[in-house]
Parts: structure tokens; C-alpha cells; sequence
């Protein structure tokens, strides 16, 4: 079977991006991924782009076409996606699997979104859903399955916010995150609240945003002098049971399983994982749903995590979704750069990462995860 490698990545700021506009953040992004790994655009077969909000926003439609001619890709077939914050990890999903089946060999992955935009709101799962119309937009639902954590396990407020303490301290090393001041449990708690018990340092902000992967085959592999090895891409949906308890995603420990078998890997194999934090109680759950704890244990592993227990696989390195900004298509692409960042860094071949991202919300289950393993490896010969 053809591997599908990371050869190259550009990655914008993530925050206010006022004076630029969506096409020029990603064209930003594709140009330094296409810079980034030597490839010219006419070597690039599929490009894949992700956007979320765009349509709902400004009515603007099949934006790839319109950003990535700034760079001269033109020709190529061109797909525009959208799986809510999954969008980017989706897109990359597609490309890994033209890759893999030999329909191409160079495909490039972007993702972009612009949010900071008045006709914004709070962001639901559609404007049409029972659920929605009653009140559960997304802060609720997630408050909803932190208030049944503590129920069900015990969790504390203090647990909660150590997830956005030690997420802010990842941040201040990453030049590119939107919030990177310091934060103490007292500063998080005593912010204000937006539904009980999250309070807003617990949540996501809004951010501008672009990413971009160049991935290539093994036949382009060494010519490119790719760095990171595609063990492993799954993408699921979820089940949507009405009687699953809100204090678990199944979604996360079925897809993880899928990840872990593909990638001939298991969880202690891990040495760095980027995981989709959108608000405090869901980096807790997701500890839970890979298989870094025992159900319930979520709690207590974000303080050791928060004191720099070594016994505990680093997550999310980069200051996460919580401090780096979620700009939601271009976020999935972002933890996978983060993740290859992290492991070129190391220089230590054989390393294994996990991006893992979660979108969307219908009947106690997420509608998109996604996980995507990835090896530090030099392409032979």
C-alpha cells in the first residue's frame, strides 16, 4: 500500500486578522506549505480546502478555487469541504486517501476561516435541530457534560480549569498562538461565567486562521525530504444514541480503537498528542476516550499533567484550542502541524503523534472525529 507523508506545512498567526481576508489568509498558508517542501503548484494533482463558515457568513462558495489560484494551482481538481471542526482534519482525510489508493501523488490540504465577523453568534449545530431550538448551542452542551462529569466522577471546578492553566503555559512558547499570557486556577475560576460550571477561560476563542499540508507519496517522498510518516487517518461519525450518558463520547474510544489498530500502535506508543479542547471538560473526556486514563480518571490526569508528571504523554504542546485560537477548518490541519512540529523537534525517528478533532453535536454524540497518527521517519533510498 502507498504511505501518504507530510512534506511540507504553512501555518498563519491565528487571532484577529482585521485588514486580511479569508482568500489571502489561506493562499498565506498554501504558499509557505508549497516553499516549505519545493514543490512548484503544477506538481500538485488535488487540493482539498476546508472551510466552515464562510457560506453561512458571507455566502461565498467554492472558495478554494478562488484562494489557490493566488498561488498558481490551477487545473488540479479542487474539493471544497465542510465537517464543522473536523473541516481541516476531514480534508486531509480525503487527501491521505487519493494518496493511498494512487490516484495522486502530491496532493495539498488547506484550511481557513475568518470568525471575527458581526453576522457570527453563537455557533450551533444547525438553526433547524430540536435540540438547538431549545438552547443547547454549543457552550451549553458542553457544560452539560461537564456538570454530569462531576456528578458521575467527582471532578472538581479546580480539575476543570487545569486543562486552561496548563494549555495557556504551552501557549506562551508558541509564537503563533492568539492568548499567551500566564493563568493561575484562581484567574480561570474567577472569570467570568458563561454557562455554569464553564466560565470563559474555559472556553475556545474565536480566531482568524490558515493551515496547510503538502502530502506527497513514497515516490515524491525523498525529493521533497518529508518528515513525518501518515501511520494512520480515520475519520467516523457518530452514533447518536439518546440514551448514552453525557459524562462519555463513545465516538472518541471507537475511533481511537480504529486509529490504534490501523496504525499497529497502541497508547503507550504515543510520545505527543494534539487533541480538540474546545472547551475544558471535552481535553478531559478526550484523556479518557484515547485511553490515557480509566473512565472518570480524566480529572485527576489533568493534574498531573498541570504539575509535569512524566509518567503522563504530553497534550496538547502547542497551548491547544483553549489558548492557541480556533479557527474551526483551519484547526484539524493546525494540531497536525503541531504534532510533525513536535516530533521534528525531538529528532527522534520512530516517535509516533495523534491529532485527534471532534465537530459537531446531535443527541448526546458528536456528528464528525477525526484521528489522524503520524510517524517521525525519513523516506529510504
Amino acid at each position: 500500500m502507498i504511505t501518504p507523508w507530510i512534506a511540507g506545512w504553512g501555518l498563519t498567526s491565528f487571532g484577529r486578522h482585521e485588514a486580511t481576508d479569508l482568500e489571502t489568509l489561506a493562499a498565506t498558508a498554501a504558499r509557505d506549505a508549497l516553499l516549505d517542501c519545493g514543490l512548484a503548484p503544477q506538481k500538485i494533482e488535488l487540493a482539498v480546502f476546508a472551510n466552515a463558515l464562510a457560506a453561512r457568513l458571507s455566502g461565498s462558495l467554492t472558495i478554494g478555487q478562488d484562494a489557490l489560484a493566488h498561488v498558481g494551482l490551477a487545473g488540479c481538481a479542487v474539493i471544497n469541504t465542510e465537517n464543522a471542526c473536523t473541516s481541516g482534519s476531514t480534508a486531509f482525510h480525503i487527501a491521505c486517501t487519493a494518496i493511498r489508493a494512487g490516484e495522486v501523488d502530491a496532493a495539498l490540504v488547506v484550511g481557513a476561516e475568518k470568525m471575527f465577523h458581526p453576522a457570527l453568534g453563537l455557533i450551533d449545530s444547525g438553526k433547524t435541530l430540536a435540540d438547538t431550538l431549545l438552547g443547547r448551542v454549543t457552550p451549553a452542551g458542553f457544560a452539560l457534560r461537564a456538570s454530569r462529569h462531576m456528578e458521575r466522577f467527582g471532578t472538581t471546578a479546580e480539575q476543570l480549569a487545569a486543562v486552561s492553566v496548563k494549555n495557556r503555559r504551552a501557549a506562551a512558547a508558541n509564537p503563533l498562538a492568539m492568548m499567551r499570557e500566564p493563568l493561575t486556577l484562581a484567574d480561570v475560576l474567577a472569570s467570568p461565567m458563561v454557562v455554569d460550571p464553564l466560565t470563559r477561560l474555559q472556553c475556545s476563542p474565536i480566531a482568524d486562521g490558515a493551515a496547510a499540508i503538502v502530502l506527497v507519496s513514497d515516490r515524491l517522498a525523498r525529493q521533497t525530504g518529508a518528515r513525518a510518516r501518515v501511520r494512520a487517518s480515520v475519520l467516523t461519525s457518530g452514533r447518536y444514541d439518546l440514551m448514552a450518558d453525557l459524562s462519555e463520547w463513545q465516538t472518541d474510544s471507537r475511533t481511537a480503537e480504529r486509529a490504534y489498530e490501523r496504525a499497529g500502535i497502541a497508547v503507550a506508543d504515543l510520545s505527543v498528542i494534539e487533541c480538540h479542547d474546545a472547551f475544558s471538560i471535552a481535553e478531559i473526556l478526550h484523556y479518557e476516550g484515547l485511553g490515557l486514563c480509566a473512565p472518570g480518571e480524566g480529572g485527576r490526569y489533568a493534574e498531573r499533567l498541570l504539575a509535569g508528571d512524566p509518567a503522563c504523554v504530553p497534550v496538547n504542546p502547542s497551548g491547544g484550542l483553549l489558548s492557541r485560537g480556533h479557527p474551526v477548518a483551519a484547526t484539524g490541519i493546525a494540531q497536525i502541524i503541531e504534532v510533525s512540529r513536535y516530533l521534528r523537534e525531538k529528532r527522534e525517528a520512530g516517535d509516533i503523534g495523534l491529532a485527534h478533532c471532534m465537530g459537531g453535536d446531535k443527541e448526546a454524540d458528536t456528528k464528525s472525529c477525526t484521528i489522524t497518527v503520524v510517524e517521525a521517519a525519513s523516506p529510504a533510498g
